[in-house]
């Protein structure tokens, strides 16, 4: 008998081993397996399937939604409704109305005393600009400044203790890692979506003449309209990017989104909040791609870096040594993929930084260093030639053969244009300015002052170069 109830006693406590075993070997073969993987040149590489690695969006969403915000916008424009088919056809008289048009976007809480980041397109035009908390708090906002080349704006609400998100960095982001978009797509507010990253350092088709850096993180975390200056965060909850833009055939999420890393908007933010303006250090190279008939043509030994086809005159590059047909393979030591990695590096730099660059000329690597110049003189500064910066172009006192030709006593005429507000508003050389904001102007340091006094925006009204009357204006 008591043979027996000792088998029945050892054969439950084995029993209950072997469960205990079993469970354990389970449990450990879901929390953590490796698995070798051997690629076709006998490399092996050990890959972690850790339950941790297994996405859990809890942390990162509860604790990045809050510093997410509503922003809306709202701009006036002044029209004029024709009277006659004279007024319609040479825009003479007719009764201005005033119209009234609301947008909206997201912004990014980056300091507890109320700095936003959101993007240009977001704001641009506002004449009033309005944020809403997760809370319902709402406040006004004032414009900072903006830089439409990224397409980030700064915003900034009279507020203390605002929940933030961190800065995490962009660089370290991998393919395939998951990523959240934050934001109100279709007013829906605090809308949390996931995704992964797609790719890295992409540039959007664009036929506008305007100067613009693109290197995107692209996701396919879905983004609609209104997600545009949201949160892209980590699963650590850091903010790793602004989301900006979709490609779409109907203007609704189609399976890519992009968002400018948080590298290049933590510079912008900063030039923004130390200058007023973004501080951009140019190379002044045109650049395309490695073909395999440039690798064979020149002697490379792979398709890296970027073929230079021209190096502009009195540039940085042309003063450093660039010579066309160099292939650029590294910035100070970074290696170069393409040219939106080119444009998202030399970003890093202020106009007067050295770097140094190195190119493949000849079939063999050739080290320069270069001196980085700025997009352009700073207003009002009187360049080489005596004419005076102004928004990327050089303006001057128009001349006494311009004078006669059009038929005026004074004005002041636009003799350069290179890129900036000038170039971005359509305006040709030869433009004559003879009213800024409705004052007159006789001489550039008229047309400096009286910018200088301008809040958010100029209205210039002057002749073409053929003597048409024309008018532009532009946000400061």
């Amino acid at each position: 008998m008591k043979k027996g109830i000792l088998i029945a006693v050892i054969a439950a406590v084995a029993g209950g081993l072997s469960a205990w075993i079993v469970t354990k070997a389970a449990g450990s073969d879901q929390t953590a397996r490796e698995v070798v993987v051997s690629s076709d040149g006998g490399q092996y590489r050990t890959v972690n399937l850790s339950l941790d690695d297994y996405p859990d969006f809890t942390y990162a969403a509860e604790s990045a939604v809050d510093a997410v915000v509503y922003v809306k916008v709202v701009s006036r424009e002044t029209t004029r409704n024709p009277q006659s088919i004279f007024d319609f056809f040479f825009g003479y008289g007719g009764t201005p109305q005033e119209r009234e048009r609301v947008g909206s976007g997201s912004g990014v809480i980056i300091r507890e005393d109320g700095y936003i980041v959101t993007n240009n397109h977001v704001i641009e035009g506002a004449t009033e600009i309005e944020v809403t908390l997760t809370n319902n708090k709402t406040f006004k906002a004032e414009l900072i400044g903006s830089d439409p080349a990224t397409d980030v704006a700064l915003i900034k609400v009279d507020a203390q203790g605002l929940p933030t998100i961190p800065f995490g960095d962009s660089d370290n982001l991998r393919l395939g890692e998951w990523v959240l978009a934050i934001g109100s797509p279709y007013n829906l507010r605090s809308t949390v979506t996931a995704g992964i990253v797609s790719a890295k350092g992409r540039s959007i088709p664009d036929n506008s003449r305007e100067f613009k850096i693109e290197s995107f993180i692209q996701t396919d975390a879905a983004v609609n309209p209104g997600n545009s200056g949201g949160a892209l965060v980590d699963k650590a909850g850091n903010l790793v990017g602004i989301n900006t833009a979709i490609v779409s055939q109907t203007g609704a999420y189609a399976g890519y989104s992009f968002a400018v890393p948080v590298n290049i908007v933590k510079k912008i933010v900063s030039d923004l909040i130390d200058f007023g303006s973004v501080r951009r250090a140019v190379l002044g190279v045109t650049m395309s791609p490695v073909t395999q008939e440039m690798a064979d043509e020149l002697k490379l030994s792979s398709l890296n870096g970027v073929y230079i086809v021209e190096v502009l005159p009195g540039s940085a590059a042309e003063k450093a040594g660039v010579k066309e047909k160099d292939v650029l393979i590294r910035i100070d030591s970074v290696l170069v993929r393409n040219a939106s990695s080119v444009q998202e590096m030399v970003n890093g730099f202020y106009p007067g930084d050295k770097a140094v660059l190195t190119v493949i000329r000849g079939g063999k690597e050739k080290e320069l260093e270069v001196t980085f110049k700025g997009t352009a003189e700073e207003n009002g500064t009187v360049t080489e030639d005596g004419s005076v910066a102004f928004y990327g172009s050089t303006i001057r006192e128009a001349s006494k053969e311009t004078k006669e030709r059009l038929g005026i006593k004074s004005g002041v005429e636009i003799v350069s244009v290179g890129p900036g507000k000038i170039m971005d508003a359509g305006v040709t050389e030869g433009f004559v300015i003879l009213y800024v904001n409705d004052e007159p102007v006789s001489k550039p340091q008229d047309v400096i002052n009286i910018i200088k006094k301008s809040k958010r925006a100029v209205f210039i009204e002057g002749l073409t170069s053929y003597g048409k009357v024309s008018y532009f204006g532009f946000g400061i």
